[in-house]
């Protein structure tokens, strides 16, 4: 079995950069797509029972790959395929979250610690038990006792649940797949702590539309989620979010530590890793 080094998983790396800028998606990178994947890849996790996580890329397999909350995410996937197809001894599970790192601080954002060794369970024999069910994702449309239930299931803390939320200074919702619209912030291809300062000072206002309850800043231009919205009238997760909007650094520490623990839960290796 051949052992790959560091510079191999570089070149990946390298080319996962090269193919950020995409003029004629979204807002012009896949780079948000890209977190979102390594990310929803990572969130199922569940420290009682042990099961879900990156380890495995069972999002290839349903019920997860028809998970609502999946939806969009085959593009990331496509966006993805060639260069599983230059480097085919990596990983789907190693490549998803990598992508996510690798997005991440090309967008400005901190460098998140990642190591490889993730395995990916076969098709023709993997258990339906080894698949996480639908519902361990987080619902947008719920407050901050739901948040803290899929959290907490994992083993975050409060500060951690607040530093992954600042994923959402990048990227935006689409009617034809959460049923929400629009950024959060006014450069969705920036990783910044904008996302908290908006939080905080915006004067937010229930969208007017017929799609499901979001909230919009009065000119429509940027929205928050009902679950976000619990964050701030929430005072254990509020005084985090005043911390991040006030400190970049701190949150870009913080967020690098929560982010790389996302995508190591369930990870189960051997002896030999980099």
């Amino acid at each position: 079995m051949t052992t790959h080094t560091a510079a191999d998983y570089q070149k990946v790396a390298q080319d996962i950069a090269a193919i950020l800028p995409n003029e004629g998606y979204d807002d012009g990178s896949i780079g948000p797509v890209l977190v979102r994947l390594a990310w929803h890849a990572s969130g199922t996790y569940d420290r009682k029972t042990k099961t879900g996580g990156s380890d495995g890329a069972t999002m290839r397999f349903s019920p997860e790959k028809t998970d609502g909350a999946n939806a969009g995410l085959e593009h990331a996937h496509a966006f993805l395929e060639p260069i599983k197809v230059k480097h085919p001894w990596i990983s789907y599970a190693d490549l998803w979250t990598l992508g996510g790192v690798v997005a991440v601080e090309a967008m400005g954002g901190p460098r998140v610690p990642w190591t490889p060794g993730r395995a990916d369970k076969d098709a023709k024999t993997v258990k339906t038990t080894e698949i996480p069910p639908n519902g361990r994702l987080p619902d947008a449309a719920q407050g901050a006792s739901h948040v803290r239930d899929v959290f907490y299931r994992m083993g975050f803390t409060d500060r951690e649940i607040v530093a992954l939320l600042g994923a959402h200074s990048v990227g935006r919702c689409h009617t034809d797949r959460s049923g929400f619209d629009g950024p959060w912030t006014h450069t969705p291809t920036r990783f910044s702590n904008q996302y908290f300062k908006l939080l905080l000072t915006t004067k937010w206002v229930e969208k007017k539309w017929d799609g499901p309850k979001q909230f919009v800043d009065e000119d429509d231009e940027i929205m928050m989620l009902p679950a976000e919205m619990a964050f701030v009238f929430d005072p254990q997760f509020k005084q985090y979010v005043e911390l991040y909007a006030k400190d970049k650094d701190v949150f870009f520490a913080d967020f690098a530590s929560a982010f790389g623990k996302l995508l190591e839960l369930g990870v189960k290796r051997g002896k030999t890793k980099l």
